[in-house]
């Protein structure tokens, strides 16, 4: 599920035999139990990997139902299903599931405490399907950007390139992750059947304002049209948290390598911009 997005084109390039439904074919805002499993009954899938997911972070703060229902409820049913048949379930989380009020990165074992309703969402997920399906492995990760989709690396790169001066928040810490990093360590995650929790991102720790400067600055821009300013200066219908760096306790213990640094992966991604591959 979620063929057309970020991840779920990064896997479908490194996967051979890949069934991949779309929205219109397998809504999760309109699934059930029946549907999910008559698709599972007619593919017969080795594992199901769920790309799909409500994103709009401010948007789930005035329709906490649907966001609730393609995050949480839809997400717990693929779980049910997968356990029917005996099969693994991998879905994707978000580092909003933390409140960002710590200082030290949030690993596997950190006790979630979102704070807007997105994170309230996929918090419901990761809960339904990990109750599901002791073969769920819920990958949560942050700052997803790639070469091929709009995305904010995306975004600033296209407006700096139209001349256009931006303000860009310099006082939220996080972790970019690039697609196809995490496709591969998603499938590498798969191969070695793990399950539970797991957070992959990039190495790295950044601001929003950082990274664009870096997008920019690679792109052979002007990286001084990006100035710095704070998240009071532009207030959103959801908060987002400050600190929402994450780390990873288990990867040592799973036998898999630390991803990549985000500055490593950047320019490969820059490129694949550069070249149109939208």
């Amino acid at each position: 599920m979620g063929r057309s997005g970020q991840v779920g084109t990064a896997l479908a390039q490194r996967v051979g035999q890949w069934t991949t439904p779309s929205r219109s074919e397998f809504d999760l805002s309109t699934m059930t139990r029946e549907t999910a499993r008559r698709l599972v009954e007619i593919t017969g899938p080795a594992a199901i990997i769920n790309c799909a997911a409500f994103t709009a972070v401010d948007r789930a703060e005035d329709e906490v139902e649907l966001a609730n229902t393609i995050n949480g409820k839809a997400v717990g049913i693929l779980a049910e299903i997968a356990a029917e048949a005996r099969i693994p379930l991998v879905t994707y989380s978000t580092d909003y599931v933390f409140d960002g009020q710590g200082s030290r990165p949030y690993v596997e074992t950190s006790e979630p405490n979102p704070i807007n309703s997105y994170g309230r969402s996929k918090l419901i997920g990761e809960r339904l399907a990990l109750n599901a399906n002791p073969k769920t492995l819920v990958i949560r990760t942050s700052w997803v950007i790639s070469g091929t989709h709009p995305n904010f690396v995306e975004t600033m790169v296209r407006l700096v390139s139209e001349g256009r001066s931006l303000n860009v928040v310099n006082d939220q810490q996080g972790c970019p992750t690039i697609a196809d990093d995490l496709a591969i360590a998603t499938l590498e995650a798969l191969e070695r059947s793990t399950h539970g929790i797991l957070h992959l991102t990039n190495q790295g720790v950044t601001t929003w304002f950082d990274l664009a400067r870096a997008a920019v600055d690679g792109a052979g821009l002007d990286p001084t049209l990006i100035s710095p300013c704070a998240t009071a200066d532009y207030p959103t219908p959801a908060p987002r948290p400050g600190y929402s760096v994450l780390a990873s306790e288990r990867l040592e213990e799973i036998g898999m390598a630390l991803l990549p640094p985000w500055r490593d992966s950047l320019p490969a991604l820059i490129e694949q911009l550069a070249s149109g591959h939208r």
